[in-house]
């Protein structure tokens, strides 16, 4: 379940990635709102538990990695500039520097995960 986790959570990191590359091209179109990428607080309210298992897809409660999906909305509570856009470059930059190294620490796990593998394997 662990790996299931952390693919979904490197997808959702290229996704965020690509949102916000879009945000930063479009910094001067107008009337383009913001796209974001809504994930951990779902994660968050599944409450998926390690220890549990769902034998049956009636059982209530638990979801299963798979049924939690990320969802991409438009930013639409922040101001707006002159022309109807309402990016903000700097809150863009800091998040695209926050998300690769969400990327990066995620890389590093799953990278930790299979070297414990290859160590048991071989030895």
């Amino acid at each position: 379940m662990a790996y299931d986790l952390i693919k979904k959570t490197l997808d959702v990191s290229v996704l965020r990635h690509n949102a916000i590359s879009s945000n930063i091209a479009n910094v001067n179109t107008p009337n383009y709102k913001v796209n974001k990428v809504e994930f951990e607080k779902f994660l968050g309210e599944a409450k998926v538990d390690m220890n549990m298992t769902r034998t049956n897809v009636m059982h209530f409660g638990l979801k299963t990695i798979d049924e939690i999906q990320p969802v991409l909305e438009k930013r639409t509570g922040t101001s707006m500039n002159d022309n109807g856009n309402n990016v903000d470059i700097d809150m863009e930059m800091a998040e695209l520097a926050a998300n690769e190294i969400y990327h990066s620490t995620l890389i590093q796990q799953i990278n930790s995960r299979l070297g414990n593998l290859n160590y048991v394997i071989n030895k």
